[in-house]
């Protein structure tokens, strides 16, 4: 009898231990919200890259042209540049689900 009752007070300890060691909940939950706050601001980011992106493109593709190079190349190279960062924050919204 008082070898079950041990075992009860044992379990009843470790149990109780097991409880209260779960760390990073709360900070899972803060690195969470901080996340959700600022990817909009990466959300913005991204477009405002993707605008400078396109800007310096076509300035570079327009004097390419004046120099009578050939820009087949060049033209679609800055496009789908500018189209990546785009689609790199809609990846990044689908993998990390914000």
């Amino acid at each position: 009898m008082e070898v079950k009752i041990l075992m009860f007070v044992v379990i009843c300890m470790l149990t109780c231990t097991a409880a209260f060691a779960q760390p990073g909940i709360a900070e899972m939950g803060e690195a969470r919200s901080f996340i959700r706050e600022s990817f909009f601001s990466m959300r913005d980011l991204s477009f405002v890259l993707a605008a400078l992106i396109s800007v310096i493109g076509a300035v570079h593709v327009y004097h390419k042209m004046q120099m009578g190079k050939d820009v087949s190349a060049d033209i679609p190279a800055w496009f789908f540049s500018a189209l990546f960062i785009i689609v790199i924050h809609i990846v990044l919204v689908h993998v990390f689900g914000l």
